[in-house]
This record gives structure tokens, C-alpha cells and sequence, in this order.
């Protein structure tokens, strides 16, 4: 799960510097770089999880924050879609981004619990043959 981690951060930190760069304003929003925050967050989490002394942590640190970014990015993006619905005046690029990163963060989860659930039944397994 460590090199999976690293592969979605670097999704996100490429995200956050396509939105960022990628902004047809003069003057792009600092808010378009927070899939970069998360996605450095994850990459040190990452790279932490490689150690097998800290990998347990690491990926208990890692889900946390792949569940706040999720949670935070679906909260952002259902809003904006129901303005969307309402007047149309949405930024479709950043919604773009901000639905994009509610998808990678949900995909991590679900990967990072499917990882717990098999490591404890692996657990289970190994102390029921012992």
C-alpha cells in the first residue's frame, strides 16, 4: 500500500499544479493548490509506510488524511454542483478539480480499508495455523 500511496499523491500534487498553472485567469486562486497540500501530506505518509517499523502508522496517518480530502472535496463539490443546478455561475474547471480529487481520495480509502481488512484476516489466519 506504500507505492499506492505514492502513485495517488503524486495524482493529486499533479492535480493541485494543473489546476493552479492550468487557470485561464491572470491571477489563479491559491485555493486551486490544496489537492497539492493533500497530495504532499500522502507522499510523506508514503514514503513513511516503506519503513516496516513505521508502515502502520504511516497508513493509518495516510487514510486519515485521504478521508479528510475526500470528505472535504465531496462537501465542496456537491455544493458547487447544486449552484450549478441553481444559476450556472461555477468555475466547471475547478469543479472539475475538486470532484476529481473527491475520487482519488474515496478510491484511497477504500483501497487503504480493503489493505486492513486482509491484513487482520492474514493476522487471524496466521495465529489460528501457529
Amino acid at each position: 500500500m506504500a507505492k499506492i500511496t505514492i502513485a495517488f499523491s503524486s495524482i493529486l500534487i499533479l492535480l493541485g499544479l494543473a489546476s493552479y498553472f492550468g487557470a485561464s485567469a491572470a491571477n489563479p486562486s491559491v485555493t486551486a493548490l490544496i489537492p497539492t497540500a493533500f497530495g504532499v501530506a500522502l507522499l510523506g505518509c508514503g514514503l513513511a509506510a516503506l519503513r516496516p517499523s513505521w508502515r502502520k502508522h504511516a497508513m493509518h496517518a495516510a487514510v486519515s488524511i485521504s478521508l479528510l480530502g475526500a470528505l472535504a472535496a465531496s462537501g465542496r463539490g456537491l455544493s458547487s454542483l447544486a449552484k450549478l443546478a441553481a444559476d450556472g455561475d461555477v468555475n466547471t474547471a475547478a469543479l472539475a478539480a475538486i470532484l476529481l480529487m473527491a475520487v482519488i481520495c474515496w478510491g484511497l480509502v477504500a483501497m487503504c480499508i480493503a489493505s486492513f481488512i486482509a491484513a487482520r484476516r492474514r493476522q487471524a489466519a496466521d495465529s489460528n495455523g501457529s
